[in-house]
């Protein structure tokens, strides 16, 4: 009613203003008769009004959907009234919505193109790391040591480039099932042990409970752990030579801790961490940092069904807690 009303605001308004100069010119003529006057006028408004409220109710469709939400694309294709202006407005948002499809496959198409060339690019980067990584074995001291740390370093870095391309597409990269934390945890750790050794820090494994399983992508849980690890190593270089990565079931569900004793997070960046991109404070002293690590764990967690948290204190060092579903025996499998 409202945007009918502020479309016919001109119409109404130069009706009245007619009335009154009709009136203006037969009273300057000499006429002096009010009552045949005023009811020409109530004529005029009668018919104005009869005018305006049969175009309203006949079009109160096409005002109705004009003013309403689109709920989804498919309200494109509703059908308002047979006047000229609602098929106009029908015809017009059934071309907009073919555009949009259009468009929308071709976008498709070309992220699914740039994801494979990602995905093709980062393995094919990994075979020149590896050669590097055995011609450095048969080098001397220190060298071996600084090139195979370099190599570590761009592992990482086109892991992460790597989990950023399939994090658009995550919903059709999941493979849910039972996942021994301990396992993994094991694995993880000797994927990172040079960096252990490299930085003098190493993992303590406490487990509450054995052959805890929970239900998860056995893929995106490494690639979580590994980065929750990376950063306890590099915040507690220096600092501490130890990490705590802790098992234990809470309230029926399962809990996986990894514990640093390093530099801590800042009050002002907790809300932050999980920003992509966002580097903290830590991220000026600490230049490895890229801000990428902890929101990819977050998205990651979250399309899962996971949850995250994090407790810190400024020089006592950072806790990150992942927290499954409901756990499950091993023997009972």
């Amino acid at each position: 009613m409202k945007l009918f009303l502020k479309e016919h605001a001109l119409l109404i308004a130069v009706q009245v203003v007619q009335f009154f100069i009709i009136l203006a010119i037969y009273w300057l003529d000499g006429y002096r008769h009010l009552l045949p006057a005023l009811y020409g006028i109530f004529l005029g408004l009668f018919f104005l009004t009869a005018y305006l409220t049969y175009h309203y109710f006949s079009r109160r469709k096409f005002y109705k959907r004009l003013t309403e939400e689109v709920a989804s694309l498919d309200d494109s294709f509703q059908t308002t009234e047979n006047s000229p202006i609602s098929q106009a407005l029908d015809h017009l948002l059934k071309e907009q919505y073919r555009h949009y499809q259009t468009r929308i496959k071709e976008l498709e198409s070309r992220q699914e193109e740039h994801l494979k060339f990602m995905d093709q690019w980062v393995h094919q980067m990994k075979t020149p790391l590896s050669v590097i990584e055995l011609i450095a074995q048969n080098l001397d001291e220190p060298d071996s040591s600084s090139i195979r740390e370099e190599t570590d370093r761009m592992k990482t870095g086109l892991n992460t480039i790597l989990y950023m391309a399939r994090l658009r597409t995550i919903e059709q990269d999941f493979h849910i099932k039972p996942v021994h934390l301990s396992q993994i945890i094991h694995e993880v750790n000797g994927e990172n042990k040079r960096l252990y050794i490299r930085n003098g820090v190493y993992p303590n494994l406490l487990q509450e409970k054995q052959d805890m399983i929970v239900e998860t992508d056995e893929k995106w849980l490494f690639f979580m752990l590994s980065q929750l690890i990376n950063n306890a190593v590099k915040y507690s270089r220096g600092k501490s030579n130890r990490i705590d990565i802790s098992i234990f079931e809470k309230n029926g569900e399962a809990v996986l801790e990894v514990k640093d004793f390093g530099a801590g997070i800042p009050e002002a960046d907790k809300r932050r961490v999980f920003e992509p991109f966002y580097t903290g404070e830590n991220g000026r002293k600490f230049r490895e940092s890229t801000g990428m690590g902890l929101y990819l764990t977050k998205e990651a967690a979250d399309h899962l069904g996971h949850r995250i948290e994090l407790e810190s204190k400024m020089g006592e060092g950072s806790l990150f807690r992942l927290i499954f579903g409901k756990t499950q025996n091993l023997t009972a499998l």
